[in-house]
């Protein structure tokens, strides 16, 4: 018998009975009302090992929410800098073709993770993630101007108005396209909605943004 194998055994399982347990806490009570003495008794553990292993509530719902969206932040990056490094007549013609698809993409990780998301969206509040959103703004934001600038879009760059008009409506798409998980949409339903919102989006942005 391994004894040192066992024990991170034993180790490995208590973590992962307390992610469980702590996963449905947050989900049932969101962040604020959560009690760590409930995970710790349905995880069958103390309170002072949540913390031993994970440094407190907010540790423990970063755990759980943290890998999932620095991976969705990752894709998301790798998705804008592909299609960054094209060069301009390639931009211009295939900027529907991955803006979809980098969308559908985007929706399927959803899925994969719908609990993480929930969390993120309807439990973060008073969390560092509770703005989460932001970071993604901020990222497509940028990399619009850098699409405009290379194909040439006539909007005033420097104009203060044209730039919160831009990140204003950045965020209603990125706020829109996370209403799947609020709502509880099927896999099915949110694909048509997505096709549709993203329709709406970029005939806006042409309309505004767009040669004219």
């Amino acid at each position: 018998m391994n004894l040192g194998t066992d024990m991170a055994k034993q180790i490995e399982d208590v973590s992962e009975r307390i992610l469980t347990c702590a996963k449905a806490e947050f989900l049932d009570k969101g962040y604020t009302d959560a009690s760590l003495r409930v995970i710790a008794a349905a995880a069958e553990t103390s309170t002072n090992s949540m913390y031993v292993r994970f440094g407190g509530k907010e540790g423990l719902f970063s755990a759980i929410v943290e890998p999932t969206l620095n991976e969705m932040t990752e894709r998301f990056l790798k998705i804008q800098e592909a299609f960054h490094h094209m060069d301009r007549d390639a931009q211009a013609a295939r900027m529907a073709e991955y803006a979809d698809g980098g969308t559908a993409e985007l929706v399927d990780y959803i899925y994969e993770h719908f609990d993480e998301f929930r969390l993120l969206l309807d439990a973060s509040y008073g969390t560092r993630f509770h703005n989460f959103v932001d970071a993604l703004v901020r990222i497509e934001v940028e990399y619009t101007y850098k699409y405009m600038e290379t194909v040439g879009y006539p909007a005033r760059m420097g104009d203060a108005l044209t730039e919160k008009l831009l990140h204003i409506v950045t965020t209603s798409r990125f706020e829109s396209i996370f209403e799947v998980v609020r709502h509880g949409m099927t896999r099915r339903e949110a694909a048509e909605y997505i096709d549709l919102l993203s329709r709406y989006h970029r005939t806006g942005f042409l309309a505004i943004f767009g040669p004219r």
